[in-house]
């Protein structure tokens, strides 16, 4: 499976995110923003997924990012 950091606007949509990761049986975890990636909230979502990335965006989502070993690769913005 697919690493992923989602890069949200605000606390309450990094909360959005998860509980919709929950809700599709997502492995995901809410950490800090990595140094290398801002963020106007400080919390990330981290997860792994398969499926259309697309299928996880809504308008709280600032960014996405595939990670690869310590790259992040921006695939959605």
């Amino acid at each position: 499976m697919k690493g992923y950091i989602a890069v949200l606007f605000t606390h309450s949509d990094a909360i959005k995110l998860s509980r919709e990761c929950k809700k599709r049986n997502i492995n995901h975890k809410l950490m800090p923003v990595p140094r290398k990636l801002s963020s106007n909230c400080g919390v990330c979502v981290n997860f792994h997924y398969e499926g259309d990335i697309q299928d996880l965006t809504f308008s709280g989502v600032e960014k996405f990012f595939h990670v690869e070993e310590e790259n992040y690769i921006l695939v959605y913005e």
